[in-house]
């Protein structure tokens, strides 16, 4: 569904990934791990569309990933991307409204099937209950389960989530985790879910990616970017590996503190 072939990201002078390639079948949950600044968000954005590679290329089904979001691509982010002054039926409509219409209003048998499908989403996410509430009376899990079901109305293939449970609660994590794996399985979607959290991604999905710097020189560090060191698939991981992979993560995240 998904191949990416020798992919760079810079900035400037700056190098943010270096050659990447990898291939993605329909269907996989891929996790994205890596320590601070090592380039996991803007693979996603590059994924999403909202940023496009240096050199290199990613193709959907063949083709050229579209250098815009569009239907296919469905995003989550941490900070919850909610209207504060629509309650969360709304906020679940006017996500179809913006994708059907250039002005975002919906009318007649049009809007009638837009309140239909938000109402059986906030039903899957377990929100029915407060579709009529606003967002200021929602718990943080709860904005992130309207932020799912506004992703999930425009029926993409592909499921982006940018470290969306980082601040959340662990046991309301836990919650959250059984629901994107139901709804990953219930509709098929192909995700990629960035997370600081080595154990959440290698609990979840199907392939543990790992960004970090394959090459490093102390007098130009922006001179090489990251790549995907390991690509392992979930539950058939040794526990030494994880421990390397942790405590790599931890050294270089303090060495980005101590700049």
């Amino acid at each position: 569904m998904i191949e990416i072939n020798n992919m760079w990201k810079r900035y400037g002078d700056s190098v943010i990934l270096e050659n990447i390639s990898a291939r993605v079948a329909e269907g996989e949950f891929i996790t994205l791990v890596g320590a601070s600044g090592c380039g996991k968000s803007t693979f996603l954005r590059m994924l999403l569309g909202t940023d496009t590679p240096s050199q290199g290329q990613i193709l959907l089904d063949g083709k050229p990933i579209a250098d815009e979001p569009d239907s296919d691509r469905g995003v989550v982010f941490q900070q919850y991307s909610v209207f504060p002054h629509l309650t969360v039926l709304d906020n679940v409509v006017v996500a179809r409204a913006f994708a059907d219409s250039r002005f975002g209003f919906l009318f007649g048998a049009r809007k009638r099937a837009a309140i239909a499908e938000a109402e059986e989403l906030l039903n899957i996410v377990g929100l029915s209950h407060m579709q009529h509430r606003y967002p200021d009376a929602l718990s943080g899990g709860m904005r992130q389960r309207l932020a799912i079901a506004q992703a999930l109305i425009l029926k993409p293939r592909i499921l982006l989530l940018d470290e969306p449970f980082g601040a959340l609660d662990p046991g309301i994590r836990a919650d959250m985790h059984e629901l994107v794996l139901r709804l990953w399985r219930q509709h098929k979607l192909t995700i990629f879910m960035v997370t600081h959290d080595l154990k959440e991604g290698f609990h979840l999905g199907t392939r543990l990616w790992v960004f970090d710097k394959l090459r490093n020189d102390p007098q130009a560090p922006n001179a090489y970017g990251a790549g995907i060191t390991y690509d392992l698939p979930v539950g058939a991981c040794e526990p030494e590996l994880l421990e390397e992979i942790d405590q790599s993560m931890t050294a270089t995240d303090a060495v980005v503190d101590s700049l």
